[in-house]
């Protein structure tokens, strides 16, 4: 274990490759879903563009779990230097006193959260007996995807779909149970769920391709100028988000076609916090679901705390 003595203050620094064999996606989601059965988060958000590059600092506070911080620089440009595009900090504060208890890696509290906060939509929304599942983009959180999906959907088969098929083909070369998807529009329609991850600014999936009980899963628009499915589809759809208050005056997705009148803020039928009173589920074996997955600091919070529980109850480490 490493710590860090400050005064009378010990702070956990849990790195990723520690940390990460602790970790499971059941118990991951049984921290989101008792994490939004406490008080309603509080949150704050600053996002700072320039160009092409993103800084966006987001704040969270739940009584009975604390309170976290985390900063992330998101420059796309980097893919093409060999660096990682995405970077940044996390924090955790006990919620007693206010004292810095972590600071958890940043790729580790990011990649769990983003492919957790899909999987606890999709264990809500999809269809249990999906077993076709599209990944459109082949990158880190890609590959998240599928761990995350392959343990809830047992048996599933994958596709991949990338706009440069060489790393579709190197992704999938990774995984007994996944083919690389030559045709986007073509595997759309034949999938079960489709999970979305990347950094388009104009729409990949298209409302005239989606299919009776398809589950929609969209990840990777986070900026305003943003867009991975059309009006079509969120016309077609049914639509849920992780957070209303995190997505729909934020995110290009929604903030877009509700501003120009496609859709409306009431056509958001449900967020995690509906998931108690039963509204956060799918109606019928034929509807479309769509889920939109904004992230936000109330998730990396629950998620920085499991990972904290988890590191605690784990052998001592050297």
């Amino acid at each position: 274990m490493v710590l860090v003595a400050r005064m009378d203050l010990n702070i956990e620094i849990i790195p990723f490759d520690k940390a990460e064999p602790l970790l499971g996606w059941s118990g991951l989601m049984d921290a989101l879903q008792a994490g939004h059965l406490l008080p309603k988060a509080e949150i704050a958000d600053t996002f700072l563009y320039r160009a092409n590059d993103t800084m966006l600092t987001r704040a969270a506070w739940i009584d009975g779990l604390g309170s976290a911080v985390k900063t992330a620089t998101i420059f796309p440009d980097n893919a093409a230097k060999q660096k990682p595009s995405i970077n940044g900090a996390v924090n955790l504060y006990n919620d007693n006193d206010g004292m810095l208890e972590a600071i958890v890696d940043f790729h580790l509290v990011t990649k769990w959260k983003t492919a957790g906060d899909s999987l606890l939509g999709a264990r809500h929304l999809a269809r249990p007996e999906s077993r076709c599942i599209l990944i459109v983009g082949a990158g880190n959180v890609a590959h998240a995807l599928h761990d995350a999906y392959a343990d809830a959907f047992p048996g599933a088969r994958f596709m991949v779909w990338n706009r440069t098929p060489e790393k579709a083909e190197a992704m999938a070369a990774q995984y007994s149970d996944m083919l690389v998807a030559s045709d986007l529009e073509t595997t759309v329609r034949m999938a079960d769920i489709v999970t979305c991850a990347t950094m388009s600014r104009a729409p990949l999936i298209k409302g005239e391709w989606l299919q009776p009980g398809q589950h929609i899963d969209l990840i990777g628009a986070y900026r305003p100028d943003m867009r991975e499915a059309d009006d079509m589809a969120l016309q077609r759809a049914t639509i849920f988000v992780d957070s209303r208050e995190t997505v729909l005056e934020h995110i290009g997705e929604l903030k877009d076609p509700i501003a120009r009148g496609v859709i409306s803020a009431d056509s958001v039928k449900g967020d995690f916090y509906d998931i108690a009173g039963g509204s956060f589920q799918r109606q019928s074996k034929d509807q479309i679901t769509l889920f939109k997955n904004g992230g936000g600091a109330h998730l990396d919070l629950m998620t920085s705390r499991y990972i904290l529980d988890q590191w605690r109850r784990a052998p001592a480490r050297t």
